[in-house]
């Protein structure tokens, strides 16, 4: 009730105040799982990937936005429940699987998946290496990578503000991509990369973004 609700009163004033330029958004199915693996510049990007596909989108996030006690935890709890973010331990040693159990559940409802296959923020703006935990996903559950490309958000909300400005962002989704068809390889960390590496290039093709063929700095953002 309460994403309906910011559906009807967030979403029109983003649109309004930003204007983002969405492209491809015909792409993007209106129904059924869907992986949404797009480039990760700033916080803003788990608000405007959504925004412009036009369907909820859950994301994984640190339990700890879940746990905090008090009215503002409660209160936090419940918005970051309707953003669609879906609480994951970090600390788990077992972490990595469990999340991908959780992504995969996720799928297995109907629903949209957004992750961010760098990992962190990118630290400098620039497009860094992809982890293979979309490969795993898309695999293992046989739902279609939407790739997404996108801009702008850095300026949004640059480095180390809370603060938001007002700037142009783009929104760019590609065409749907299926590898349910090699779900028996995934224990092949060549075909993993392969994987990663398709999705990668075609999220670069729509972001437009350098590349640096290494991870980014793990800092606290959960990893898959």
């Amino acid at each position: 009730m309460l994403y309906r609700a910011l559906e009807l009163t967030l979403a029109p004033a983003l649109r309004g105040i930003y204007r983002p330029t969405v492209t491809g958004l015909d792409l993007v199915p209106r129904t059924g799982p869907v992986i949404l693996a797009g480039n990760h510049v700033s916080f803003a990007d788990e608000f405007f990937t959504p925004l412009a596909a036009r369907r909820q989108v859950f994301y994984f996030a640190k339990a700890e936005y879940f746990t905090t006690p008090g009215p503002r935890g409660r209160a936090m709890a419940a918005f970051f429940r309707s953003m669609g973010q879906v609480p994951v331990q970090r600390s788990d040693p077992r972490s990595a699987a469990a999340v991908l159990d959780i992504g995969v559940e996720v799928l297995s409802g109907g629903r949209a998946l957004g992750i961010f296959p760098e990992g962190p923020r990118s630290p400098d703006g620039r497009l860094y290496r992809f982890r293979t935990g979309v490969a795993r996903l898309a695999l293992r559950s046989g739902a279609p990578v939407v790739p997404v490309g996108i801009a702008g958000t850095r300026e949004v909300q640059p480095p180390g503000s809370a603060r938001w400005h007002r700037a142009p962002v783009r929104v760019s989704f590609g065409a749907p991509m299926a590898f349910g068809h090699r779900a028996a390889e995934e224990r092949s960390s060549r075909v993993l990369r392969e994987v990663t590496e398709i999705v990668r290039a075609a999220v670069q093709q729509l972001s437009e973004q350098e590349y640096v063929n290494s991870f980014a700095s793990t800092g606290s953002a959960v990893q898959i």
